[in-house]
């Protein structure tokens, strides 16, 4: 063999152990990015959580600040009735306060509300992506497996001189011991009846002749007579 070909068997032999290191770092690495990309989901769903908290408080100021106004165009009124037109001025100048901040309210309310649902939709795609990644490292991994599997069982029973091919011939040794036990076990049942004038009892009645036979029309015979 040339040099030149014994060094690009040499480069063959590199480049398939760099593949397998290759792709065993790549599992590695797709492990590693779902673990991070879970990680990164798991800080999403806190995040929503405060936004969901913040959303919650500033509902509730908001409906601090209604009861206010309620309660204050009630007083005006009240007001009113006594006659006494600048103190209902005066709570009227607050309701326009109490109406200023409930403006200003409502807005952050609506913020955090959208915030809360523009979040919850990435947060259930990124979910449902993950998802779907992880079966597929699932199913990579157990492809993987089952390749080994392959190829250990491809290289370890090929060719003749395989182990397969060793199994196969102690199988066909073994049949064939069998084999010559079953026919010895069968000839020596045939020489024992020829001994015991079994066999030639059996020759007889298959060619009709015998005792058994006789009987048998007599009997035939007698039935006949009776009718």
């Amino acid at each position: 063999m040339s040099w030149s070909k014994v060094f690009t068997a040499f480069k063959g032999m590199v480049s398939e152990t760099g593949e397998k290191v290759a792709d065993h770092q790549a599992v590695r690495i797709m492990d590693q990015e779902l673990r991070e990309a879970e990680a990164e989901l798991n800080n999403g769903k806190t995040e929503l959580t405060g936004i969901m908290a913040k959303r919650k408080g500033s509902e509730r100021k908001l409906s601090d600040i209604k009861k206010k106004i309620e309660e204050h165009e009630g007083y005006a009124a009240a007001a009113l009735n006594k006659g006494d037109e600048d103190l209902a001025r005066d709570i009227c100048d607050r309701i326009g306060n109490f109406e200023q901040e409930l403006a200003a309210e409502q807005t952050i309310f609506e913020n955090f509300q959208q915030s809360e649902q523009m979040l919850k939709a990435n947060l259930k795609k990124a979910e449902s992506r993950l998802k779907q990644l992880k079966q597929q490292q699932d199913v990579l991994k157990a492809t993987e497996a089952v390749q080994k599997v392959q190829n250990s069982v491809a290289s370890r029973f090929s060719g003749s001189s395989s182990r397969m091919g060793n199994a196969m011939d102690s199988l066909d040794r073994i049949k064939k011991r069998q084999q010559e036990r079953a026919d010895r076990f069968a000839s020596a049942e045939e020489l024992a009846n020829e001994v015991s004038g079994d066999d030639l009892d059996r020759r007889m009645r298959n060619a009709g002749i015998g005792e058994d036979v006789a009987k048998t029309d007599d009997i035939l015979a007698r039935i006949k007579a009776k009718k």
